[in-house]
């Protein structure tokens, strides 16, 4: 379906925040650092109150509203997907550990909406270009190993 003018506005007010410098500073800080497998981990990495929490919350927080506003059709869906890939880069990196999370805070709500677009994302990406989400996966797990290698040196 056709995007309303409406969530046409709103789709652009949501990318213009996306400008901002520290959120943008806090987008290029957890794709280099936020791997994660455990919450312990991600407490290690991020720690709730130093910069690099600030940073991996802001960033998660973002994309799980962006997402909520998707879930209530305030924004477009396909707009959305066709526009708005970083989101799924973000639930590839936590959706390993938003399970434990939801356990240790118990809340089973944490990043639901970032889930529940994700997985309609993969069923969609999949319509329009089979294997490109593998394809993707496969690049992103090299880019680690990468990182690894470098950060071992």
């Amino acid at each position: 379906m056709k995007p309303t003018f409406e969530q046409a506005q709103l789709h652009l007010q949501v990318y213009e925040l996306r400008r901002e410098a520290r959120l943008r500073q806090a987008r290029d800080w957890f794709f280099k650092n936020y791997h994660v497998e455990t919450t312990d981990d991600a407490m290690r990495i991020a720690a709730p109150g130093s910069d690099n929490g600030a940073f991996a919350g802001m960033v998660m927080g973002y994309w799980e509203q962006a997402c909520a506003l998707v879930d209530y059709g305030l924004l477009n869906e396909d707009l959305f997907f066709e526009t708005s890939g970083e989101f799924y880069g973000v639930w590839e990196q936590v959706k390993n550990v938003v399970p434990q999370f939801r356990e240790r805070f118990g809340d089973k709500e944490i990043f639901s909406h970032l889930e529940s677009v994700s997985k309609r994302f993969e069923h969609w990406k999949e319509q329009r270009a089979p294997g490109s989400l593998a394809a993707m996966r496969k690049m992103r797990q090299q880019m680690m190993q990468q990182t690894a290698k470098s950060a071992a040196a």
